[in-house]
């Protein structure tokens, strides 16, 4: 499936080209930090071949506590991701909760994201699919990977083939996930490319009124998860995780970005020469497209 960026710059969303990767801040927190994620992200992007999807939400509508903050404003939030995609040619991912939403947020976002808690609500996956853009639709942390086929019949029944299927970790017990690497070739059987969200799987839910988590396995379970055969990668990256305003103990700090596709990038190149598909050389400076970030301090 593919996508056009407001330059007019193609990706191939999934593809074997070029890795995709949905990545930013958990959430809408200022103009400053989406400018500041999105220019390390462009310049990634000039020397690796990567496309990235910026990821952000709007609004945070499931937390733990209803103490904890859930954004700047819906309207405030949208115009800021507009304004990303916009100076930074970067096409957009965001989080939807109700049905009335898809066709707001299909204003801006690119591709229209399905949270793990709603995976299975069919008139929000059928509002999403309406609205023609790609629709990737997160695992149920209580759902097998087999039941994910038909979360996605929903929406090509409603007209969209444009499914992406995320895998980001499965309860284990109370408050704590574990990762099942078979998911990645369940559901790349059914014939949509299929993300593994790196930072949300390593969480520990609901631990004393908020979402906890243990950044230590976010390489190792990555490195699993490419060697699985995923197509592509979901991370949520902050330059401060621990002055971060929602999932600061999973969000991976911004300056280890790059290693960490660096790293990824090694090993699709090996899963792909095993499938005898044409990789992509493996990383090396200069490899991605040519987009110079704005200067420091440009603003929008």
């Amino acid at each position: 499936m593919k996508l056009t960026t407001p330059r007019g710059r193609l990706v191939e969303v999934g593809g074997a080209a070029r890795l995709t990767v949905l990545a930013g801040p958990c959430l809408v927190e200022s103009e400053e930090l989406l400018e500041e994620v999105a220019n390390v992200l462009v310049g990634i992007a000039a020397k690796l071949p990567i496309d990235f999807i910026f990821k952000s939400s709007y609004r945070k509508a499931n937390r733990t506590s209803s103490q904890s903050f859930t954004g700047i404003g819906d309207d405030a939030a949208l115009e800021l991701l507009s304004k990303i995609k916009q100076t930074f040619d970067l096409p957009v991912v965001t989080d939807i909760h109700e049905p009335a939403e898809a066709a707001v947020a299909a204003k801006v976002a690119d591709v229209l994201q399905i949270p793990a808690f709603l995976a299975r609500q069919s008139s929000l996956l059928e509002a999403a699919a309406m609205t023609g853009k790609i629709v990737n639709i997160k695992k149920g942390q209580f759902m097998s990977a087999e039941d994910m086929k038909f979360a996605r019949e929903k929406v090509i029944a409603s007209g969209n083939e444009n499914v992406l299927l995320t895998e980001r970790g499965t309860f284990f017990g109370y408050g704590d996930l574990v990762v099942d690497f078979r998911s990645i070739e369940i559901m790349r059987g059914f014939g949509s490319p299929v993300i593994y969200d790196a930072t949300h799987s390593i969480q520990r839910p609901s631990q004393n009124g908020k979402s906890s988590g243990d950044r230590r396995f976010l390489r190792p379970l990555l490195r699993a998860a490419m060697a699985a055969g995923a197509d592509g990668l979901f991370i949520e990256t902050h330059p401060d995780p621990a002055r971060a305003m929602s999932d600061k103990d999973s969000q991976l700090p911004l300056h280890e970005l790059e290693a960490v596709l660096e790293e990824a990038l090694a090993i699709r190149h090996a899963v792909q020469r095993g499938r005898g598909t044409t990789p992509q050389p493996p990383p090396s400076k200069g490899g991605g497209f040519n987009i110079a970030p704005p200067s420091k301090g440009a603003g929008f």
